[in-house]
């Protein structure tokens, strides 16, 4: 089997489900899924969240996904040591690249409390959204700052918020619970999809060691309070 395209990922729609694409959570994964192997699949978004899902598909069912917040940090933060120009989100959280990993990803977390980096991230950010990266605009920031919650929090508070009953599909499970909705979704049996979940690589993944090494004991902590709607909801820990 080819390796799939994971270009152009984001909002996919076919004609039995909606798929929100959470950032760094297994999504591009999803997404290559149903652009190959579901002939009516089509993109018709870039990480939007449901809000901005046209009225016409606001019936289907939402599938979306989630990861470990220990592990979102980890790969986002090499993710971006591994790109040629790092995000504005990064350079800002890092001091343009002078602090290490405990430092970057600790700002982060705590970025909805830190109305310095918020002023700069907000004049830096664009006033609509576009087609790269994680597709925030400037007035993702003011939500940022009013949900006060961890950053992996914030996005997916963002993304899923106002989807009625949506299933989210673990990223640490993710092709045993993605075949087990295609299946009740009625896009499987397919004899493409199948050979997907079962010889397709992940995609999209950033080198790094096992998310457990990288973290202290305070900075562990500040992930539990900060993400622990996610960390309760999902059953997650480090």
């Amino acid at each position: 089997m080819a390796r799939p395209d994971a270009s152009g990922t984001g909002m996919i729609v076919t004609d039995r489900l909606l798929f929100l694409h959470l950032h760094k959570s297994g999504g591009t994964f999803v997404n290559a899924l149903l652009k190959r192997c579901m002939p009516s699949a089509r993109q018709i978004g870039y990480h939007l969240p449901y809000r901005e899902v046209p009225a016409a598909f606001r019936d289907l069912p939402v599938l979306g996904t989630v990861r470990n917040p220990w592990a979102y940090y980890v790969s986002w933060y090499h993710f971006q040591l591994g790109v040629p120009k790092r995000n504005i989100l990064f350079q800002l959280c890092s001091n343009e690249g002078q602090l290490g990993f405990r430092d970057t990803v600790a700002n982060l977390i705590n970025l909805a409390r830190d109305e310095t980096r918020l002023v700069q991230l907000e004049r830096a950010l664009p006033d609509t959204y576009g087609k790269a990266g994680i597709n925030l605009t400037k007035a993702c920031v003011g939500e940022l700052r009013e949900r006060g919650v961890g950053f992996y929090s914030f996005l997916h508070e963002r993304l899923y918020a106002g989807a009625d009953g949506p299933t989210i599909l673990r990223a640490e499970r993710l092709r045993d619970e993605l075949q087990a909705a295609l299946f009740t979704l009625g896009h499987l049996p397919n004899a493409c999809a199948e050979q997907f979940l079962a010889e397709s690589p992940p995609l999209n993944v950033s080198r790094h060691d096992l998310p457990s090494l990288y973290f202290d004991d305070d900075l562990a902590a500040l992930v539990a309070d900060h993400d622990r709607t996610i960390v309760d909801r999902y059953g997650y820990a480090l």
